[in-house]
């Protein structure tokens, strides 16, 4: 019998090598950063959520109660607002900026799609 010993199977290179880890890069986001983008992009999805079922419910309500069908766009809209302030928040950004357009958007449109 010979001593040779085979050579130990080529890693694969999709795989991790524990004897080689790679580093955190200069552009790698650390945890404190992805739980801030988690959380906001939650919040908003949740809020603007809302706001969609308000003008939902403002397109099923029943034509002759116009007064019900603005008021509920309007607070769709506000909270619209709201959406896009707590995403800032959260970043400790400052809230009121041109940012706040955006939530400005969703109750024109929704507005367009129920009076237009």
């Amino acid at each position: 019998m010979s001593d040779i010993t085979p050579a130990p199977p080529k890693r694969r290179s999709h795989l991790m090598d524990p004897n080689n880890p790679v580093r955190a890069t200069q552009t790698s986001m650390s945890l404190g950063q992805v739980q801030k983008w988690v959380m906001s992009v939650l919040a908003v999805t949740t809020i603007l959520h809302m706001s969609a079922g308000l003008m939902l419910a403002a397109y099923f309500i029943d034509e002759g109660r116009q007064g019900a069908r603005i008021g509920l766009v309007v607070i769709a809209g506000a909270f619209a607002v709201i959406a896009v302030a707590a995403g800032r928040a959260i970043h400790r950004a400052r809230i009121l900026s041109p940012w706040l357009l955006l939530g400005v958007i969703p109750p024109l449109v929704g507005a367009w799609l129920i009076f237009g």
